[in-house]
């Protein structure tokens, strides 16, 4: 098997996933609603399978099993169990919710929603501001994901710029193209294919290390402390801490958020977060646990690289490693069109038009919107060249980012009394603390804060509940305003 039918695999699947958008673009309306939301047309299982391919991306399908080879398997258990079963429950409690209300006033962003709620340009503005902000190193991260996946596949003969780039063209080219209609139904054709190879890559290499006994039992030889729980990485700080920024920033992520508003009906939305946590586990345990079993297989893992290729490589043929690395650029790709997607709209509605051209036409908008995928692309893709951090480390940051966004919406959605200045400030002063304590580990300009406080607890934990003290006192302390309206938000479900 030659180094260009493995590259061949990788470039037919990215065709393949061009032709499923062009198909897309020819049934699709040239609205607005229809190209970010599909006109909300979305079923249970387009929904479901949308969710699940943009929500698992190079962080999952190599920053997992990474983690899982270096400090164990319980990372199944923090992202496959706790987090999957908590981000059902948000899920329904902020989902189905703005569901809702999305269905009724016609919102395709959360900053519209809000906006429009407390009667202010300037809170939806910081929101999609906020969102823009934490968007970027997540890009990054699929970008950093590719360049990573290839350079394993291929021992270096593609270097890391290169799959870089490549998915940051597929990506400008598709999301220009294809709009929330032609990434639904590619995120369902990825996330079938990904869950696929990924059982049938732990079947193949179980097999071929003699059987899961045998497999775990050499785990356990090389790392002892593999078999028991605690200790290490998982503290119970690092543990809480990460299941709780993880599950609550997803809420907030915009390529997650907007699918809150793209169910044809209340029971899709319903039978999707029922669902969510089986379809969760069944990608994350042949993931990580290849990334455990790993540690006892005589394999070379270099420093900073992919654990996951390099068993692949060892133990099944060329061809089907490029197969499953297709699946990982799959999940990568799946993220990434759906982040390009989200912030396009996040800054055309909420940024361009109600702050910099309210009299835009849509024909200028939607150029506007275009321009802006492209070169938020191309910074991330810059950026993505210097390699800022690990995988995990990138990710984790955007994460928490996201997560100080939920209480105060949580606030917004369930507290008819939460006022404008109390939004703003809850969400305002905790974005700019936890920014400064992300440059001062970048920039030397800033003084060094700890990330982690007391033993290993993330500081974001702590910013989330000040983001909750400052929206509920600020909103005690001020008067609505005019122009904020409570009913907006008063819908009924069950």
């Amino acid at each position: 098997m030659t180094l260009g039918l493995s590259l061949g695999i990788i470039v037919g699947y990215l065709f393949l996933a061009l032709a499923v958008g062009l198909v897309a673009y020819r049934v699709s309306e040239t609205t607005a609603e229809d190209y970010y939301l599909a006109s909300r047309s979305i079923g249970t299982v387009v929904l479901l399978f949308t969710t699940f391919a943009t929500l698992l991306s190079a962080f999952t399908f190599f920053g997992g099993p990474n983690l899982a080879f270096a400090a164990g398997p319980e990372w199944l258990i923090v992202m496959g169990t706790l987090d999957g079963v908590l981000f059902a429950v948000l899920w329904y409690a902020i989902g189905y919710k703005q569901w809702l209300i999305g269905n009724r006033n016609g919102y395709v962003t959360l900053g519209e929603m809000l906006g429009d709620r407390f009667g202010s340009t300037g809170l939806r503005a910081l929101v999609a501001g906020v969102s823009l902000l934490w968007l970027f190193p997540y890009v990054m991260l699929q970008q950093m994901g590719a360049g990573e996946a290839l350079v394993g596949l291929t021992d270096g003969v593609v270097p890391y710029w290169g799959g870089a780039a490549l998915i940051t063209a597929f990506m400008i080219l598709y999301v220009v193209l294809a709009g929330m209609r032609g990434v639904a139904w590619t995120d369902t054709i990825q996330g079938l294919f990904m869950l696929s190879v990924v059982w049938i890559a732990a079947v193949w290499v179980v097999s071929a290390v003699g059987g899961v006994g045998a497999a775990t039992g050499a785990m356990l030889d090389a790392r002892p402390d593999f078999g028991s729980f605690g200790g290490g990485t998982y503290s119970v700080g690092f543990i809480v801490s990460t299941v709780i920024t993880i599950s609550f920033g997803v809420t907030m992520f915009p390529q997650i958020n907007q699918r809150f508003f793209v169910a044809k009906s209340g029971e899709t939305l319903k039978r999707s977060f029922a669902l969510w946590p089986v379809l969760v586990l069944l990608l994350f345990v042949p993931a990580f646990m290849l990334g455990a079993w790993a540690a006892g297989m005589p394999v070379d893992v270099p420093e900073g690289g992919n654990v996951l290729p390099v068993v692949l490589n060892e133990y099944t043929p060329a061809w089907f490693a490029a197969l499953v690395i297709a699946g990982a650029m799959a999940a990568m790709m799946s993220s990434s069109d759906s982040m390009l997607l989200s912030g396009s709209s996040y800054f055309t509605r909420d940024l361009y038009r109600p702050v910099i051209n309210a009299d835009a036409s849509e024909r200028r908008e939607a150029w506007v919107a275009r321009i802006g995928v492209a070169a938020f692309a191309l910074l991330s893709f810059v950026a993505s060249l210097f390699r800022p951090g690990t995988l995990i480390e990138v990710g984790g940051t955007a994460f928490s980012g996201f997560a100080l966004l939920a209480l105060p919406v949580l606030c917004a959605l369930y507290w008819d009394r939460t006022t404008r200045t109390g939004m703003i400030a809850g969400v305002l002063v905790p974005q700019v603390a936890y920014l400064a304590v992300v440059l001062s580990a970048v920039a030397s300009f800033v003084p060094t804060l700890p990330r982690t406080v007391a033993g290993g607890w993330d500081v974001a934990l702590g910013l989330m509940a000040l983001s909750a003290v400052l929206t509920v006192g600020v909103s005690l302390l001020t008067a609505p305003t005019a122009e904020g309206d409570a009913s907006r938000f008063a819908v009924a479900g069950d």
